[in-house]
């Protein structure tokens, strides 16, 4: 098929699981989950699980590491393999490093001595990784600026970098040779509901439908495995971190819950960050009940986005017409 590939993107409960399913159904698509939780088997509630079928979901243990590198190479041959059967692949999620890698690639950086990265850990472990975040901040500001202080995984990998080559990541990732070609192979679309209390109400609802699905116990299953710690990736997901904290006895449940509505909401603004940089992106704004409104001065997405329609078209158009039929 001579058209691109769609990349839904957007924050957390957006609606783009719903959308993207409907649009696999009326145009022959298949979804590939763009979704750094849900690559692990037993992150299900926390993790917003979705009923359809997605490719890329359940994929590794929580004690594994699943990288964005690893990400980009699954989901190419994803894409491969949908379009050998005539259908079309459809990339949803949030998780936007993971559309980088892919989309946009990511330098290849020289090997780290292993000590660099043993004595990052050792300053944390004494002082904390929100130290270690501001460090960071003072050599690497555009990669720091991205990234919660407590992200111990990409704190350190940031800082091995700049330690080992004296170049920050963040400049090591502007580069790319396949970028350009890359990226015409993209449709990138974000949907966003407008204004920004709807997107945190539906946080709030969304939170609420977790713990009533029992998202305590989910936790605890993987708590009581004994072989997972909350320095791994799945674990140290939002949500995720929190309860794990709750069944340690460093928090109530009330401050637990608390806590995973304000990191949510956190990720959220994460999300709409790298959204507004992102190149040749189409934004799709919905109201409260889920409907196309005007693009004008919107106060979630910001007014300094440029909103120039990038040349290709091809699911915008499908997503406005299955959008007006509903």
């Amino acid at each position: 098929m001579d058209e691109p590939v769609l990349a839904l993107m957007g924050p957390t409960a957006s609606g783009k699981s719903a959308l993207a399913e409907r649009l696999a159904v009326t145009f022959g698509g298949e979804l590939i989950s763009v979704d750094s939780v849900l690559v692990y088997r037993g992150l299900s509630i926390g993790a917003a699980k979705p009923d359809y079928p997605h490719h890329l979901v359940h994929m590794r243990d929580p004690a594994q590491v699943y990288t964005a590198a690893d990400f980009a190479r699954d989901a190419q041959r994803c894409i491969d393999e949908i379009y050998s059967r005539g259908r079309r692949p459809i990339l949803v999620g949030g998780s936007m490093l993971y559309f980088r890698a892919l989309i946009q690639g990511l330098d290849d950086v020289p090997a780290i001595d292993p000590a660099i990265r043993a004595a990052i850990e050792a300053q944390a472990r004494a002082e904390g990784w929100p130290v270690l975040h501001q460090r960071l901040a003072e050599v690497d500001p555009a990669t720091a600026a991205q990234l919660h202080p407590n992200h111990s995984q990409r704190i350190c990998r940031a800082l091995e970098v700049f330690m080992g080559t004296g170049t920050p990541l963040s400049e090591w990732q502007q580069g790319g040779a396949r970028r350009a070609s890359a990226a015409a192979n993209y449709e990138c679309i974000a949907l966003c509901p407008e204004p920004r209390a709807v997107l945190h109400a539906r946080i709030a609802q969304r939170l609420n439908a977790m713990f009533d699905a029992g998202l305590i116990e989910e936790v605890r299953a993987l708590y009581q495995r004994g072989d997972l710690h909350r320095d791994l990736p799945a674990i140290r997901a939002v949500g995720y971190r929190q309860v794990w904290s709750f069944l340690q006895g460093e928090l109530s449940l009330a401050e637990c819950r608390d806590r995973v509505l304000a990191a949510t909401r956190q990720l959220a603004k994460r999300q709409l960050t790298w959204l507004r940089s992102w190149p040749d992106l189409t934004w799709i704004l919905t109201d409260a009940q889920g409907r196309l409104i005007p693009a004008e001065a919107p106060s979630v997405v910001g007014e300094e986005v440029e909103r120039a329609t990038p040349p290709a078209t091809t699911w915008k158009n499908r997503i406005m017409q299955l959008m007006r039929n509903f």
